[in-house]
């Protein structure tokens, strides 16, 4: 399907003003009504969840094959240091020396 540049920004216009009119219409709906507390918890927790889904679907996937290689190992020193509560930049810098190191060996 090849689209001219007019059609693109026209469909990615459209598509951006469909989804603030469905956010909107949300704040509509629910009007000056509060939500409870333990349904904000829950949507607190959904981009985390979905970044975490992302994350694992592209570490072990390549097209539509399951594949272990290399970014496993980073993903393990990843979710370590994650767990023993490192700082961002050393989570990061871990995962990718990890990575490179059992590629560089592998």
């Amino acid at each position: 399907m090849n689209l001219s540049n007019t059609e693109l920004w026209f469909l990615i216009g459209a598509l951006s003003v469909t989804a603030y009119l469905l956010k909107a219409v949300g704040f509509v709906v629910v009007g000056g009504r509060t939500m409870p507390a333990s349904l904000g918890r829950c949507l607190a927790l959904i981009p985390a969840s979905l970044l975490a889904a992302l994350v694992v679907k592209d570490t072990f996937t390549v097209a539509q094959d399951l594949v272990i290689d290399a970014r496993a190992a980073g993903l393990v020193v990843a979710l370590i240091a994650v767990w023993r509560r490192a700082p961002f930049i050393v989570v990061v810098v871990a995962a990718m020396a990890a990575t490179a190191l059992v590629r560089a060996f592998a």
